[in-house]
This record gives structure tokens, C-alpha cells and sequence, in this order.
């Protein structure tokens, strides 16, 4: 049953909070591959500082930034885990239940540079696959380091159809257009009382204004 299903997409982070870019490269996926895109905010992530705001908050975001949004979609089984949110162990609770299933995960160029310092990384290949969203006139595979540019040799692919073909293992690279900003910018900015709204949706600026969020500068340092 579960070769048959379609390919679960899964977009994790700390999503603190979501803005334009992180849903240029979900619509990017989602185009591109077929299917939903299923943006999966992090609890308590193990490799970075604890977000700015809490699971709940960042979550109300994430629903109101999708809202309205054809393959879009909100999954929150990271907050519903006890513990830390380390990935491997978020794909290992998944594939009890759907062995056979075709997963990917979309990741960011600098979030797949870093893999190896994810826990159990290379547990990961077998996994998932991975779809990674590549900066324009940056390669994904120049620079990468070594243990991973080993790893992930023979695993890149351009067609799409190869991840619906097989549970995990291959790398798919997604070219997407550049947006402006990231959330650590965007928390400065709104502490700082300089313009920001144009880097958030409609919908989730109103919200974040009008709950006060971020508005404090202790909320600023803490990277994306």
C-alpha cells in the first residue's frame, strides 16, 4: 500500500517567523514535484537556539500564511512529540507507520551544507530523499563538505518521478527565485520599529502586529 501512495513532502523549521521566502520555495516544490507541501515547525530544535516565539504562536502564523493556499499545508507532528526535534528520529516515527512511502524533505542550500552536523545524518539517506532549494549562480554541489559530497554522490537526480519511484535516497536540486529577508531580519526590524511588512504575508503581519510579537529587542538575536 504505502509504494502506492503519493510523495510526502515535509518542510521543517523553526518558521520564527514564516515569511515570503519560505513560502517561495514551498510553491516552488509544490510546482515542481506535484504534491503538497506539508510546512512542519520544529519544537524545541536541537541545532540552534530556541525560537522567538512559542509553538502556538509560530503555528497560528503558519496556518494564516497557507490559508487560502492550494498545496499548502500545516503538519504538526514535531509539536506533538515529546522532546527535542531532531529529524532522523521525526523520519524514523514515520516510516513505522508508512515503510514503503516516498518522504522528502525540502531543506534550504545552507540547511543541506550542514548536514553533517544533524544527528545520525547519514541515517537520513535512507530515509528520505532530500529536495533542495539552490541559490541562483551558486551550485549546490560546489563547496559541499567532504563526508556529504561522499555521501551523496550518484544520489542527484533532475527528474521528479524518481522520488515518487522509491522510498528515500536520491537528491533533487530546486531552482527557485530569491526573495529578500529572513526571519532573524525581520525580528530585528520589527524590534527596532523599521518597515517589515513587506516580508510577510498579509495576513500573518496583521496578526504579529496586533499580538505585540517580536516587538521586544531580546527577540532579535536568534539566527533563522
Amino acid at each position: 500500500m504505502d509504494a502506492a501512495s503519493p510523495l510526502l513532502v515535509l518542510y521543517g523549521g523553526t518558521f520564527d517567523p514564516i515569511h515570503t521566502g519560505h513560502l517561495a520555495i514551498a510553491r516552488a516544490a509544490r510546482d515542481r514535484l506535484g504534491v503538497p507541501v506539508h510546512l512542519m515547525p520544529a519544537a524545541d530544535p536541537p541545532h540552534r537556539p530556541a525560537p522567538g516565539a512559542d509553538a502556538a504562536a509560530r503555528v497560528d502564523l503558519l496556518q494564516r500564511a497557507v490559508a487560502g493556499e492550494p498545496g499548502l499545508r500545516v503538519d504538526t507532528r514535531e509539536l506533538r512529540r515529546a522532546g527535542r526535534s531532531y529529524t532522523v528520529e521525526t523520519l524514523r516515527a514515520l516510516r513505522a507507520e508508512a515503510p514503503a512511502r516516498p518522504v522528502a524533505l525540502l531543506v534550504g542550500a545552507d540547511g543541506f551544507r550542514g548536514l553533517p552536523g544533524w544527528k545520525d545524518w547519514r541515517a537520513l539517506f535512507g530515509l528520505a530523499h532530500f529536495v533542495v532549494a539552490e541559490r541562483a549562480g551558486d551550485p549546490l554541489d560546489r563547496d559541499l563538505p567532504a563526508p556529504l559530497a561522499a555521501e551523496v554522490a550518484g544520489r542527484w537526480t533532475e527528474d521528479p518521478a524518481d522520488l515518487a519511484a522509491a522510498p528515500a535516497g536520491r537528491v533533487l536540486r530546486l531552482r527557485q527565485p530569491l526573495h529578500p529577508g529572513s526571519a532573524t531580519e525581520i525580528r530585528r526590524r520589527i524590534a527596532a520599529g523599521e518597515p517589515w511588512r513587506d516580508l510577510v504575508p498579509p495576513a500573518v503581519a496583521a496578526r504579529i502586529e496586533a499580538a505585540g510579537w517580536y516587538a521586544r529587542r531580546g527577540d532579535t538575536g536568534r539566527p533563522l
